[in-house]
């Protein structure tokens, strides 16, 4: 929830960091590249400051990191030879002019009247709800269209770069393939259906964009100060990361556990992937 309200606040800086209406009814270098400096700031601010912090300051070490050993910095399987370094080349050369492209055709829709526009002060019962569910529609866009890419060669072609990261670290939240970048930030499209206010474009995409920072931190908690911590709590996807098989959505909406692709962790879990994976493999023949 916490979490939630700082992605929120970020979309409403971000919508006060965006040029006017008027501006954007035409395409134009100016604009779009304010939006893209903008985004690019504050994926740099996010998994920056998280990476900083975690992996070249190391700051509690190994405490609380799910796996103790720390991301490849010379495995000739990754580009550059550095997990760090793939996973900062893909977020921010495609990663984040992807995510620009969906907000500079969102905006220019909403400028020329192409998108339904609604106002806080003259609907504010249906956007507080329509921004309660911002979440939800993440979550269940990303199940769907996660199980997706995890399919043949889907995930030979697009999803398996971003499973190298075996040992994810904040810079892997958002490293993946440029079709993967398309089809993940492809959620916001909803919007063109249903009439939102460009805060909700905006708060959706910022949080599709930021979020997995924090999911692919590879540390249950986060110290800060002797005594205190607060819980990262995205174990749940370390263990997708873990065993590619599971845990394809999130803890809020449990569409795993109703499809039979859960993970807690346990022994008992795994012994039930094995048991699938094995009848996957003999129906195969």
């Amino acid at each position: 929830m916490a979490t939630g309200a700082i992605y929120f606040a970020t979309a409403l800086v971000s919508w006060y960091l965006t040029p006017s209406l008027e501006t954007m009814r035409d395409f134009s270098l100016g604009w779009i590249s304010l939006i893209l400096l903008r985004n690019a700031a504050l994926t740099l601010l996010f998994y920056g400051s998280l990476h900083t912090l975690l992996y070249i300051q190391k700051r509690q070490q190994t405490s609380f990191k799910y796996n103790a050993k720390w991301p490849d910095t010379n495995n000739s399987a990754l580009m550059f030879g550095s997990q760090n370094a793939e996973n900062v080349f893909r977020t921010m050369c495609s990663g984040v002019p992807v995510w620009t492209a969906y907000e500079v055709l969102t905006w220019w829709m909403f400028a020329n009247g192409y998108m339904p526009y609604i106002d806080f002060l003259q609907q504010p019962v249906y956007f507080i709800v329509l921004t309660l569910l911002v979440p939800m529609w993440y979550d269940l866009h990303f199940y769907v269209t996660h199980r997706l890419i995890h399919m043949g060669p889907l995930y030979r072609i697009i999803h398996e770069v971003h499973h190298r990261n075996v040992n994810p670290a904040p810079w892997s939240g958002l490293s993946m393939h440029p079709f993967q970048h398309i089809i993940y930030f492809s959620g916001v499209l909803i919007f063109f259906l249903l009439p939102p206010s460009p805060v909700h474009a905006v708060f959706y995409l910022v949080r599709s964009a930021l979020a997995p920072a924090g999911g692919h931190s590879g540390f249950d908690r986060i110290i800060t100060s002797d005594d205190k911590c607060f819980k990262n709590g995205h174990y749940y996807h370390y263990l997708h990361h873990k065993y590619f098989e599971v845990n394809y959505g999130s803890e809020w909406i449990p569409l795993d556990e109703w499809f039979g692709t859960s993970h807690d962790g346990s022994p008992g879990a795994d012994e039930a992937v094995c048991k699938r994976i094995k009848a996957k493999k003999y129906a195969r023949g």
